[in-house]
């Protein structure tokens, strides 16, 4: 199979400007969790892009920098964009510009969301809930 038609079929990327669109949702309780990423292709340096993990109710890049406090038991609209070009990551919560990363670069990408344990502060239960979920794409100008 040609990586043109796995690109079509599965939405993996390699260049251009993506937006992953969609409401989020995470139950008080849910910590220690991965709830939205960019992968990276197999074998690449870093597995990802970019994570936005959970800890005690507040989203957060990895399990560092806080992208939004009080995030439990409310929907919130959540847009990623990742430019290839320039190589970077905003995200947007509710509308709001709420981080702009610098990241490595990969041959594809590709968007996960759900619920990924992590490596600390875990809780017993963790749960997300996703609905109007879209991804959006600028190709490259040719110029």
């Amino acid at each position: 199979m040609r990586l043109t038609e796995i690109n079509q079929r599965c939405h993996d990327y390699s260049s251009g400007v993506w937006q992953f669109e969609a409401y989020g949702y995470v139950p008080s309780g849910t910590s220690g969790a991965c709830v939205m990423q960019i992968h990276n292709e197999d074998g690449g340096a870093r597995a990802t892009a970019m994570m936005l993990h959970v800890y005690n109710g507040t989203l957060r890049y990895y399990s560092g920098e806080a992208v939004e406090d009080c995030i439990y038991d409310r929907w919130f609209r959540l847009n990623v964009v990742h430019d290839l070009g320039a190589s970077t990551v905003a995200v947007y919560v509710d509308g709001v510009s709420r981080l702009a990363v610098a990241v490595r670069p990969s041959l594809l990408h590709y968007f996960k969301f759900g619920v990924y344990m992590q490596g600390h502060d875990q809780s017993e239960r963790m749960e997300s809930r996703w609905r109007n979920v879209s991804v959006y794409t600028k190709p490259p100008s040719p110029y």
